[in-house]
C-alpha cells in the first residue's frame, strides 16, 4: 500500500469542493488526472472513499476516517 501525500491532498480537495471538475480546477489539474489520482488512492487502500452516485461527490465512512486522520496529521502542534 503506497499512498502519496499528493493523493491525500487531492482527496481533501474533492471532499471540500464536491465535484471532480471544481476540485481539479482548485488543484490545477485536469479532471482526468484528478480522477486517476483518486482512483489510485482508492486502489491502494482497497476501499471506496467517495460516493459518486449523488449529484455532489460525498465521502464514504472510509473517506471520512481517512481525511480526518490527514487533517489531524497536518495540524501544527499545540493547535489540536
Amino acid at each position: 500500500m503506497k499512498i502519496k501525500l499528493r493523493q491525500l491532498d487531492h482527496a481533501l480537495a474533492l471532499s471540500r469542493h464536491g465535484s471532480f471538475r471544481r476540485a481539479a480546477t482548485a488543484t490545477h489539474l485536469s479532471q482526468p488526472a484528478l480522477s486517476r489520482s483518486i482512483h489510485a488512492l482508492e486502489e491502494s487502500l482497497g476501499v471506496m472513499l467517495f460516493d459518486r452516485e449523488a449529484p455532489e461527490v460525498a465521502l464514504t465512512k472510509f473517506g471520512e476516517a481517512l481525511l480526518q486522520r490527514q487533517r489531524e496529521f497536518r495540524q501544527p502542534p499545540g493547535l489540536v
